[in-house]
Formats: C-alpha cells, structure tokens, sequence
C-alpha cells in the first residue's frame, strides 16, 4: 500500500521512524558517518517488522526533513515565536533536544 515514492508517512508510520530513531544504537550510528545507507537499510528492515513497506532512501528523505523541521520549529521556539510548531516536536525533542544542547554548551565554551 505505501511503498511508492511520494505516498505520505501516516501519524503509525512515523511514530515507529521515530521509535526506531530513538533507539541509542540507531543514534550513535547516525551521529558518527555521513554515508549512512546501511543504518537506514536497518531501520526500514525494522519498519519491515512493524508492517510498514518502505525502503531505505524513503526513510533517510523522511528522516532529514524531520530533523529540518524539528531544528526550524526549535529555533523559532527559541527566539520566542510560537507560530512555528509541529505535530512530533516533543518526540524529536526527546531524541534531538540533548544532542543541541550538548553543542551549544560546547560552542559557548
């Protein structure tokens, strides 16, 4: 049913892409490589699990435009506009929220 290239992520797809990414393992893996098609091969395999055909650049695409829009809607959080928000900004929050923090008090070094 959800396996062509432009058919939408419903709410259960991406609440289980984001509880794949949440996954530590997962995390560690992304956070230290750049060529990463056989991190994200493992998370449509585990997606697979779940019922949900899709393959491994269908995951990579909806995992970088997440994390696009959850830095965008957190960078409007911060400067004090809430009109930017989104629907699994606290979910993100969870996963990306201590990775930012960790850098800006690094830059503020």
């Amino acid at each position: 049913v959800a396996n062509e290239g432009g058919k939408h992520w419903t709410v259960n797809e991406v609440r289980a892409l984001i509880r794949i990414w949440s996954d530590k393992n997962i995390q560690h893996q992304l956070e230290g490589t750049v060529r990463n098609k056989r991190i994200f091969e493992q998370v449509a395999a585990r997606l697979q699990k779940f019922g949900i055909d899709r393959d491994w650049k269908q995951c990579r695409t909806k995992y970088k435009n997440l994390k696009h829009e959850y830095k965008s809607a957190k960078s409007a959080q911060d400067s004090g506009s809430t009109s930017k928000s989104m629907k699994f900004f606290n979910e993100l929050d969870a996963i990306l929220g201590h990775s930012t923090m960790e850098q800006a008090s690094k830059s503020d070094n």
